[in-house]
């Protein structure tokens, strides 16, 4: 019964978000967008965090690694310069590099695992920096409108080009990445991942090869971070190195955290939560990071489950209360 009604909240949800742009201003609709793209990362890095327990202050690097593969593309190889290439080249390039780090990482839990991580974030983005003949250093580089499926975009402006077209595309890769990610975490390797999670000597005793499988969750969490950079691009329309730097992976950490991990759908509440919040933040006062700040530390206190864990929380306690 509990599966037939998430299915039914599934599907309206899914017919509310096709009327966003209907619904929406030109504004708030990119400002979806982006939290759509963050929610992709979140779904990635929860299967980390949430699903094995590790927690990466480097997953800027594979947001970086996608975004950085279509600006490459879009720089040295324009006649490849299209969505159908763009996307599984992004997924190509964020899950080799997330293989050669993983590889490194997962030898390591906790602490060291975390700052593993993070040097090797700032190993690329100091690559991305220096390398400016290739990568245009600290100016980054510009990523135009691409094509579909032989469909021309040129001479269309950005934001007509987002709230439509694009829109939807974002959406469909949106709704595949949350019903891989469902079918993930409910898998026998899901559940691996989690007695993973909560005894690593036990698991291993099971017969669970506890590296590969922690770095096998590292690579589909960075295919996921990397789709979700991929994306984000075509909606900024310009790629840094600070994509990569550890400040940017801290705020996928917080997305997570502000929606709740280890609930599948928490870190994709989290990151639109999280994109509309930085976005005021900044608007009204030049000390916004005071504000995101205060928000984590308030989080932390009254929320530690983060938004989705409170409601999951609230909700059993209301049907407890009904029952009894």
């Amino acid at each position: 019964m509990n599966s037939r009604r998430n299915w039914i909240v599934y599907g309206l949800l899914f017919i509310a978000l096709l009327l966003a742009p209907r619904v929406l201003s030109l504004h708030n609709l990119m400002l979806f967008e982006y939290g759509l793209t963050f929610a992709i990362v979140g779904l990635g890095f929860n299967l980390l965090l949430g699903y094995t327990g590790l927690l990466s202050f480097g997953h800027g690097a594979y947001f970086a690694a996608g975004a950085y593969t279509v600006a490459m593309i879009s720089r040295y190889f324009p006649d490849w310069y299209r969505l159908e290439i763009l996307i599984p080249a992004a997924l190509f390039f964020s899950l080799v590099i997330a293989l050669i780090f993983g590889f490194l990482c997962v030898r390591h839990t906790k602490v060291f695992f975390s700052i593993l991580a993070l040097s090797l974030s700032m190993v690329l983005f100091a690559l991305l920096f220096k390398l400016y003949d290739l990568t245009g250093g600290s100016d980054g580089v510009r990523v135009p409108i691409p094509a579909l499926i032989g469909f021309d975009f040129e001479g269309m402006r950005r934001p007509q080009f987002l709230q439509g077209t694009y829109y939807y595309f974002l959406l469909i890769l949106f709704t595949a990445s949350f019903l891989i990610m469902r079918g993930i975490v409910n898998s026998p390797f899901g559940k691996a991942l989690q007695s993973v999670r909560d005894n690593e000597v036990r698991a291993e005793l099971i017969g669970i090869r506890v590296r590969r499988y922690r770095l096998y969750a590292f690579a589909i969490s960075g295919m996921f971070t990397g789709l979700g950079g991929a994306l984000w691009s075509f909606i900024n329309g310009h790629v840094t190195p600070e994509l990569s730097h550890w400040v940017f992976s801290g705020e996928l950490v917080y997305m997570v955290l502000l929606g709740g991990f280890g609930i599948l759908e928490g870190p994709i509440i989290g990151a639109i939560l999280f994109t509309y919040l930085k976005l005021y933040a900044m608007s009204y006062t030049q000390y916004w990071m005071f504000v995101i700040g205060g928000t984590f530390i308030l989080l932390v206190m009254v929320l530690p489950t983060g938004v989705a864990g409170a409601a999951v929380n609230l909700w059993q306690k209301l049907k407890t209360a009904k029952t009894g």
